[in-house]
C-alpha cells in the first residue's frame, strides 16, 4: 500500500483557520500542475466509556477513536490511543455500539475535499467539520506516495517533497503551516510495511493534535 503523510494546518499565534486558507491551499496545489482527480472523504468518531461502576471502568478503555476511511468502506478502525491499540473492525459495528450503549460519541466530523495528482504523487486536500454543521474547524492533507510502501525508505523523498509544497505555499503568506506529527507506530504493534490501520493510527494523532491546540487557544481568550 502506498506510504501516506496526514498533516493539519496550525494557525498562527492569534489566527484560526478559515475558508479562505482552504481555498489558498487547493489554489497552490493546482499551481504546481497537480490535476483534479475528484472527492475524498474520511469520517472520525471520538467515543467515550459510558460505564458508571468505577471497577468495571478500569478494564475497559475511557475513550477511543473510531474512523471510516474511503479506501476501505465495508471496514471501521479503533484507535485506542491510551493503550496504543489499533484494531480492524467491519463497519457493522457501529450500529452494536450503539445499540449496547457502552461509549457514546463524544466529538463526529468529517475530512473532506479535493484529490490532485502530481506524478507519483496524491495529495488530498480538505476542511474539518463537524457531521451536522458546515463550521470548519481544521484542514488536512493527505500526501501520498504511490511507488513506495516502506515507512523508512520513504522519508527522504516524502521529506523534500512536503519541503518542496511548503516553499511554494509561503509564497502565499498565509497565517500559519502543514505541520507533520508521526506517531510512534512500533508502539502500536505496526511494521514498516505501510497499511490502512496506519492510516487510522495518523488520522487519530492528528486529531488529538487538533483538538488540543482548540482547547488551548479557547483558554487563553478566557
Amino acid at each position: 500500500m502506498p506510504i501516506k503523510w496526514i498533516l493539519h494546518w496550525q494557525p498562527n499565534p492569534g489566527t484560526t483557520v478559515n475558508t479562505q486558507i482552504l481555498s489558498e491551499v487547493s489554489q497552490c496545489a493546482e499551481s504546481i500542475n497537480g490535476v483534479k482527480e475528484g472527492r475524498w472523504k474520511t469520517t472520525l468518531s471520538f467515543y467515550r466509556a459510558m460505564i458508571r461502576d468505577q471497577a468495571i471502568g478500569n478494564e475497559f478503555p475511557r475513550d477511543f477513536s473510531g474512523i471510516s476511511l474511503a479506501e476501505q468502506p465495508s471496514k471501521y478502525f479503533l484507535v485506542i490511543r491510551g493503550q496504543r491499540l489499533v484494531v480492524e473492525a467491519e463497519s457493522s459495528i457501529q450500529m452494536i455500539m450503539e445499540k449496547l450503549q457502552s461509549y457514546k460519541t463524544r466529538v463526529a466530523l468529517n475530512f473532506e475535499g479535493t484529490q490532485y495528482q502530481l506524478g507519483d504523487f496524491h495529495l488530498r486536500v480538505g476542511k474539518v467539520v463537524p457531521m451536522q454543521s458546515e463550521s470548519l474547524r481544521g484542514i488536512v492533507m493527505e500526501m501520498e506516495y504511490v511507488p513506495i510502501s516502506s515507512w523508512e525508505k520513504s522519508h527522504q523523498i516524502m521529506g523534500e517533497f512536503f519541503d518542496l509544497w511548503q516553499e511554494s505555499l509561503s509564497k502565499r503568506s498565509l497565517p500559519g503551516h502543514f505541520v507533520h506529527i508521526e506517531p510512534n507506530f512500533t508502539e502500536y504493534g505496526l511494521p514498516d510495511q505501510y497499511s490502512v490501520q496506519h492510516t487510522a493510527v495518523q488520522y487519530a494523532s492528528i486529531t488529538a493534535q487538533m483538538i488540543a491546540t482548540s482547547q488551548a487557544i479557547q483558554a487563553t481568550r478566557n
